[in-house]
């Protein structure tokens, strides 16, 4: 119909728990919204002192660990595609492949929500690439270009 709105999909804390194997303190993003298919998403991460890297990274200063931001926008990445995928592809994962182009912004502290946003840059299963950006209160703080690989569980 036009000039209808496109309706994009969420998901919550349960619904990623059922797509992604992470559990705490390596689950890094706590809700997923705009999901489009596979060709984008966004995951929202709440920052919070109490995450235990905090008591070394850095103490008095603390700083969310960028290999983490990282993390984060490959999380974002495997959780897009495997909430696509249909029941034939039931009982597999998405390993992170690759990273390339990635840059560090600006730190990200406590009290930050940072939105890993995704957006397919190519696919050719069982490879799938993201362009990936971290942005805290509409500013960039970390990109990088993501490469995710569907594999079965068994194999793993």
């Amino acid at each position: 119909m036009p000039g209808s709105a496109k309706v994009l999909g969420s998901a919550d804390i349960a619904r990623i728990m059922q797509l992604l194997p992470h559990r705490y303190p390596f689950l890094l993003i706590d809700r997923l919204a705009d999901l489009d298919g596979d060709r984008s998403g966004t995951g929202i991460k709440n920052v919070t002192f109490n995450e235990p890297f905090f008591q070394g990274h850095f103490p008095g200063a603390p700083v969310f660990p960028g290999v983490l931001l990282v993390e984060g926008m490959a999380q974002t990445a495997g959780a897009v595609v495997l909430a696509t995928l249909g029941p034939e592809d039931e009982g597999k994962l998405v390993f992170f492949m690759s990273i390339d182009k990635c840059r560090f912004r600006k730190p990200v502290t406590p009290g930050d929500t940072v939105h890993f946003k995704v957006q397919l840059q190519n696919k050719r299963p069982p490879v799938w690439k993201y362009w990936a950006e971290a942005h805290v209160d509409g500013r960039k703080v970390a990109e990088a270009e993501i490469g995710a690989m569907l594999m079965d569980r068994r194999g793993a």
